[in-house]
């Protein structure tokens, strides 16, 4: 049974969303973040040297990077779900946004996630570059979600749950005011039930 390492008030909310649309069974082990400094504890340390959330481990095999470890997930259901089979039109496309919500979207959303922790008086040189990287990823997403109703196309993928909850950081910065299809796709996923699980986990 995979083993999941969780950490309170982070991406790893994905990984036990993905278990719970798989229905898979899995050990749930929640850590928390410290409260003076909203890092992670020494426990997750101990289990994997970058202190960070999701780490899985099954057997012998510990595993950290939330695409790896929904890629693992995934090839450990004999149904083949959630993923478009490799001879599928849309599997590339679903490979893309895969790796788009920690990639491409990940930098600029997170960066400016960061920088509105910081007390600062005026605008600063990566201001500019990071508001063009969000409204250029952001242009795309919505473009996508105009013409589909799911990333990878017609099919709901373990790539619109990476997707998803970098879009739900974005929201609580109010950075998709001005994309409704986006929006709209953020609120029908935070209905699905697995969903909803996997987020009453803290």
């Amino acid at each position: 049974m995979i083993t999941v390492h969780h950490l309170n008030q982070s991406r790893s909310k994905r990984v036990l969303w993905l278990l719970e649309e798989l229905n898979m069974p899995y050990q749930l082990v929640k850590h928390q973040r410290d409260e003076q400094t909203h890092l992670a504890p020494e426990s997750l340390r101990l289990i994997h040297p970058l202190a960070k959330a999701p780490v899985i481990v099954d057997g012998e095999l510990t595993l950290c990077e939330s695409g790896a470890v929904m890629e693992y997930i995934l090839n450990q259901d004999s149904q083949h779900r959630l993923r478009p089979g490799l001879e599928a039109s849309s599997y590339y496309h679903y490979l893309e946004w895969l790796h788009f919500a920690e990639g491409s979207l990940g930098l600029p959303v997170l960066t400016r996630l960061f920088m509105g922790m910081e007390t600062r008086d005026q605008q600063q040189p990566m201001d500019g570059y990071i508001a063009k990287e969000l409204a250029l990823d952001f242009s795309y997403i919505e473009s996508r979600l105009s013409a589909n109703p799911y990333f990878s196309g017609v099919e709901f993928s373990a790539a619109d749950i990476m997707m998803t909850i970098m879009l739900e950081i974005a929201s609580t910065m109010d950075l998709l005011t001005e994309y409704p299809k986006t929006l709209a796709f953020l609120q029908t996923m935070q209905q699905r039930p697995a969903y909803q699980r996997a987020a009453s986990q803290g």
